[in-house]
């Protein structure tokens, strides 16, 4: 006899498939897609667009109403498009009222037959009462299928509602003997174009960049990511532009610099207050305690955590990357790897002060993989060995 739920990890891949479609757009919310499927075919087609928009399971509702030539917003036209039907979503729907009604109910109303998920929404507001309002309603729920995939997808936000910090990803550059930079702090290039334009694709899934001011000024940054060297980007329509967190302990940037002069917000977080005067309105100053003479790596994972950042690309000098490192907060490296070598006075990758073989930090590499002429190394950091 077959099994007529065989196909569930079918569908759900493409409920994933479509969720990847937001994560350029949904920050804070997390990425989540969603099908329909009614005897064997798929009736509606959605994922999370923008936060403040519809959810993925009604653009899904929506799709399947309009395929059926229906009013896409009539609760009618609704349950008239989506009776019976099995809805696949890579997250547990909504029980709560934000900017949009509650999921759950929705599919409740739709008539919906049966729900699978992903994952468990780990927000405190939902948190397995979307599971329970759908089930105690008489529709059969299954799952998680393909949780992995769905934690992978939305990791940051994960990070963030269960240990109340962003999911933090170091992206360095360097040349075959391990220099990021000369002496005199020179960096530009290490890396060949390709490797360039795939740093613009993690820096369009992040909410924020950070970076240290040394970085900044030495390399004239603006830290934004670049429609023409993107692959991916939109071909019309504002790019999101990642928020840009610069560390500048005592307030060495300047309004002229060339980091200010595109108008996408940036934090400037400092030790010491720094009259705000004369500085365009994108640009917020933020006094945070110090550590070391810095400012405080804790302090600033906990204010980004606060305005709700899920994940921030670390695109700094050794002394910003090392202090995060040290201090645990380090999720992932990504590292380009450049055919080159810049010789013994040249910088190192971070600065750690490590003097004997027993404290070296061991890495879990994850994926190693040509692009273009450069290498790129994704690592995890063992903090346990």
């Amino acid at each position: 006899m077959t099994n007529p739920h065989m196909n569930d990890s079918v569908y759900m891949a493409e409920a994933l498939s479509l969720a990847r479609r937001g994560i350029y757009t949904v920050t804070p919310n997390p990425a989540v897609g969603c099908v329909l499927v009614r005897d064997g075919q798929v009736i509606g087609r959605g994922w999370h667009q923008r936060a403040g928009d519809h959810h993925a399971e009604i653009n899904a509702m929506r799709d399947a109403c309009s395929q059926a030539g229906l009013a896409p917003d009539s609760l009618s036209a609704r349950a008239a498009a989506c009776r019976g039907a099995t809805c696949y979503v890579t997250l547990e729907p909504c029980s709560h009222t934000g900017r949009t009604g509650p999921c759950a109910q929705a599919i409740i109303d739709a008539g919906i037959a049966r729900v699978v998920y992903a994952m468990e929404d780990p927000n405190p507001q939902v948190a397995g009462r979307g599971l329970e309002l759908i089930a105690e309603a008489g529709i059969p729920v299954a799952g998680p299928v393909l949780e992995d995939e769905a934690l992978a997808l939305n990791r940051g936000f994960v990070r963030r509602m269960t240990r109340r910090r962003p999911f933090i990803r170091c992206k360095m550059a360097m040349s075959l003997d391990g220099r990021t930079a000369m002496a005199s702090g020179e960096s530009q290039w290490i890396t060949a174009r390709r490797a360039r334009e795939d740093v613009q694709r993690l820096r369009a899934a992040s909410c924020a960049i950070l970076s240290g001011v040394d970085t900044v000024l030495l390399d004239k940054a603006s830290l934004t990511v670049r429609r023409e060297d993107w692959l991916e980007a939109p071909a019309e329509g504002d790019i999101r532009q990642p928020l840009r967190v610069i560390l500048d302990s005592t307030g060495r940037l300047t309004p002229d610099a060339t980091l200010v002069q595109i108008t996408s917000p940036i934090l400037l977080i400092h030790t010491e207050e720094v009259d705000p005067a004369g500085w365009p309105d994108h640009v917020e100053h933020l006094v945070l305690p110090a550590r070391e003479g810095r400012v405080s790596p804790l302090a600033v994972v906990q204010e980004l955590a606060k305005r709700e950042i899920n994940e921030v690309l670390v695109e700094a000098g050794a002394k910003v990357a090392g202090s995060f490192l040290r201090l645990g907060l380090l999720d992932e490296l990504v590292i380009y790897m450049s055919p080159k070598l810049l010789g013994n006075k040249a910088r190192g990758l971070f600065e750690l002060p490590i003097d004997a073989m027993a404290g070296q930090l061991p890495l879990d590499i994850k994926d190693m993989r040509a692009i273009g002429q450069d290498w790129r190394i994704t690592a995890v950091p063992d903090f346990d060995s």
